[in-house]
């Protein structure tokens, strides 16, 4: 039998539901309740709290109720915005939207709200890469932004991503603001909803494309065989018209995955780092003899990059690609006799290899906790990365991961060292020749509730392993506390013989407890055994980690 206090949120749910589709499906969940106990399940499960309002924004399935992604959320979302908004003084909200289901759908009723709220709403014209929206926002000289998008999430998942004014994500204080705002807000019916918004045209991604294109040398790579995947998302045209504009052949590209597609029916999960996501990329580049493969996820702000080898192609760990692209901006500064002043910044669970590219070059690097709502408002930034195929090339306009414009410097990379004979691995190699051999990998480990993972993380802080394989751990750092000036956050990180790496943490977006690994070694003279023993090392700390984490 189905609860009364659980009847009695769905019926209150059910009268203030602007959408028939989610009305239907909870009035349809509630009858099947009555004798199912999976349906029963599910219900509470809609009703057990509410999506929390975090630096992440929202993020959840679609679906009727509290605790899942849908137009009530949305509204109430958008009417915590709005008053948060005016109480720092006021000005224009720029909204953007992916090709997700109901993106434009939770768009619009952003837009309304805000114009019932007495801002002025700004919608842009289509479904867009989130790095335009995160571009528009200081072009426009907007208060904040809004940008509906799941990034990389599946299929059915839909979220609700918060800038401030300076083109940043948001970050403590104002997280918890907007969160209290959403909180204060009352009944559905007492959100105003405006009907006066401006629709933008395209100037905004005509300026986007403009500056992009500009940050590599027009024609330095017309030659250059380029194929490229959206994987479904909205970078495909984007893409297209920036690499025209900056002088490259235009790619190739995956026809079953060009147009935006909300279902990613060609993939099990739409995010270039998943097993097999790439698999039709790389069946274009090899038959078109492409001479790199770059794929976006569906919003754009992330890319991913595969390289032609000897053999093959061979796709580049986020921090092979990081630490490339912040090389090559130093270095092709250099070579101009224009050195770069200033900061290159990365994660905390990214590779150390940047830093000391950057001390070469007699830069500042700094480190900072995961995402880039910390990375992207750091003073005199010149670039950051994240391991999670994230980075920020020209943090002057867009200062978020920008899926786009690193493809663009991913190509004049490949094709300025194809100009000398060389491939990407022969510059990897230097700068592991020069730096030392930085080895990177991961291991995630999907749960089915994510209520196991905070136990588990505190049984590691209690309890930390003597060893990790047979390796000693030398110092543990409780990252929850703060150490080196970063905000806490739940994670810890552990040093182990010979300045190996390892740090733990939940993920931030999805039921996963992730862990990151580094190994350095010394090259030497032979760059095959040091590729060996760090694949090596590598292999026997995931191993060793799984029965530590419950795997």
């Amino acid at each position: 039998m189905l609860a009364p206090n659980l009847a009695a949120l769905a019926d209150a749910w059910l009268a203030e539901d602007p959408d028939p589709d989610t009305r239907g499906e909870l009035a349809d969940l509630v009858a099947a309740a009555a004798t199912d106990d999976a349906a029963a399940t599910d219900l509470a499960e809609r009703f057990a709290g509410q999506l929390q309002f975090g630096t992440a924004g929202l993020r959840g399935a679609l679906g009727a109720g509290p605790m899942r992604m849908n137009r009530v959320v949305v509204q109430r979302a958008a009417a915590g915005l709005a008053a948060y908004v005016r109480a720092q003084g006021g000005g224009a909200v720029v909204i953007g939207y992916d090709a997700r289901h109901n993106s434009d759908v939770f768009a619009r009723d952003t837009a309304a709200v805000i114009a019932g709220a007495g801002l002025n709403a700004l919608v842009l014209p289509q479904p867009l890469p989130t790095p335009v929206l995160a571009f528009a926002i200081r072009h426009l000289g907007a208060a904040a932004g809004v940008m509906v998008t799941a990034s990389h999430n599946p299929s059915q998942d839909n979220g609700y991503k918060v800038y401030l004014g300076d083109g940043t994500q948001i970050v403590p204080p104002a997280d918890v603001q907007i969160s209290a705002a959403i909180d204060a807000v009352g009944p559905l019916a007492g959100i105003a909803l405006g009907t006066e918004w401006v629709t933008l045209d395209d100037s905004v991604l005509v300026a986007y494309l403009a500056r992009v294109s500009t940050l590599v040398e027009v024609g330095a790579g017309p030659a250059l065989r380029v194929a490229y995947t959206p994987l479904h998302g909205v970078g495909g045209q984007v893409v297209l018209a920036a690499f025209e504009q900056a002088g490259f052949a235009l790619p190739h590209v995956v026809p079953a995955q060009f147009a935006p597609d909300a279902d990613f029916p060609t993939v099990a999960f739409p995010n270039p780092e998943e097993p097999g996501a790439m698999d039709l990329l790389l069946a274009v580049a090899k038959a078109t003899d492409a001479d790199v493969a770059i794929a976006n996820d569906p919003d754009a702000d992330r890319c991913a990059v595969a390289v032609r080898t000897s053999a093959d192609f061979r796709a580049l760990r986020g921090d092979e690609l990081g630490s490339l692209l912040g090389w090559w901006l130093a270095e092709r500064a250099h070579r101009r006799g224009r050195p770069l002043r200033g900061t290159f910044a990365n994660s905390i669970v990214s590779s150390s290899l940047l830093g000391k590219i950057a001390k070469s070059y007699a830069l500042d690097h700094v480190e900072t906790l995961t995402g880039f709502k910390w990375i992207g408002r750091l003073p005199n930034l010149l670039y950051g990365y994240e391991e999670a195929l994230g980075y920020c090339v020209d943090p002057a306009v867009v200062s978020d991961k920008d899926g786009v414009s690193a493809a663009l410097l991913a190509a004049e990379v490949v094709a300025s060292l194809a100009a000398e004979g060389r491939r990407v691995d022969d510059a990897l190699d230097d700068l592991a020749r020069q730096h030392g051999l930085h080895a990177t990998d991961q291991l995630s480990i999907r749960v089915a509730d994510i209520r196991v993972i905070p136990p588990l993380m505190d049984r590691l802080r209690l309890d930390p392993p003597a060893k990790i394989g047979t390796s000693r751990v030398e110092l543990v750092e409780d990252l929850s506390l703060g150490i080196n000036g970063l905000p806490p956050t739940d994670g810890l990180r552990f040093w182990l013989a010979g300045g190996t790496r390892v740090i733990v943490r939940p993920s931030g977006t999805e039921p996963k407890l992730k862990c990151y690994l580094e190994v350095i070694i010394d090259v030497g003279n032979d760059m095959a055994a040091a590729k060996t023993l760090a694949k090596n090392q590598l292999f026997a700390l995931r191993e060793a980690l799984k029965p530590l984490l419950g795997a």
